[in-house]
């Protein structure tokens, strides 16, 4: 079955979609199968997705996600399989590095669309602890056939000595997307979406952050842009150093995210060298001057 006969064919199981389903396009995703469909937004998980994906997790932060006027509405959602229809954005142009770059005023959009998200008050049902969630993808990866990057669990243990300054100087955790890619941004042009609350929990809000800037391949100017917005003013450095932390650890994380990709034989990149990739950017920032002074400063 082609990709979009099967979008019709789950569209047409759904009950209540009393919209325009027509015309069928193939959107983005990195994992999962994206379609626009008419005035909705068709997303159907991608195979192995369920090793790691709660999809009772996902769908309450979803709905809470676009509650507090973040996320579009949600109008279907099977948390057993994970198919959910959301309600398109018009008019809105899907995010890249490079849109990120050319679009003016576009990081200011997005701190200000975390902003929102953070201080919104909604409680979503998993908590994002970076170090559990790398020990239970190492637990993923002692079953499968792939090899880790040389050199791995050494920089974990270096990671060591962030876990003690975040632990020693602890941050009430709010809601957090925690995995924002690009592509998860949605700009009009006077708002940002944020779309895929697959990883969300509640988290450190600098996360989100430095992980866009990561993600986005932000300049100094466009984190500047980003945090200024966020702040409404300027970052302490103790927001600013974990911030830059969080830029490390999560393609600390991400790094064995992609090896799972690898090893289920997900066709959408070469997983190998985008692992490898994020593995020898998190050992350069680790390895740099700044970052000490960054954990310092937290």
């Amino acid at each position: 079955m082609t990709d979009e006969r099967l979008a019709r064919a789950t569209l047409a199981a759904i009950a209540g979609l009393d919209g325009n389903t027509e015309p069928v396009e193939r959107l983005g995703g990195l994992t999962n199968l994206v379609f626009r469909a008419g005035e909705y937004c068709l997303r159907i998980p991608g195979k192995g997705t369920e090793e790691y994906i709660n999809r009772a997790n996902e769908a309450v932060a979803a709905k809470e996600a676009a509650g507090a006027g973040v996320s579009p509405p949600v109008l279907h959602f099977d948390d057993t399989t994970g198919v959910m229809v959301t309600r398109f954005v018009e008019g809105a142009v899907t995010m890249t590095p490079g849109n990120f770059r050319t679009r003016a005023g576009s990081p200011g959009r997005a701190g200000k669309a975390f902003r929102k998200l953070h201080v919104s008050g909604v409680a979503f049902p998993f908590r994002f602890e970076l170090f559990s969630m790398i020990d239970d993808y190492l637990g993923i990866l002692s079953t499968k056939d792939v090899e880790l990057p040389d050199g791995y669990h050494d920089v974990v243990r270096e990671a060591e000595a962030v876990r003690k300054a975040l632990a020693a100087n602890p941050v009430e955790p709010v809601a957090c997307h925690c995995d924002p890619l690009c592509e998860n941004f949605l700009d009009t042009g006077e708002r940002m979406w944020i779309v895929d609350w697959e990883y969300s929990g509640m988290n450190d809000p600098m996360w989100d952050l430095g992980d866009l800037s990561v993600e986005g391949g932000f300049s100094d100017a466009q984190d500047e842009e980003m945090l200024t917005a966020y702040f409404d003013g300027e970052a302490t450095a103790a927001d600013r150093g974990r911030m830059v932390i969080y830029k490390a650890m999560c393609d600390l994380l991400w790094t064995l995210w992609g090896l799972i990709q690898l090893a289920n034989d997900n066709p959408a990149e070469d997983f190998r060298a985008y692992a490898d990739g994020r593995f020898a950017r998190c050992k350069a920032l680790m390895g740099s001057a700044e970052f000490n002074r960054h954990i310092q400063a937290i």
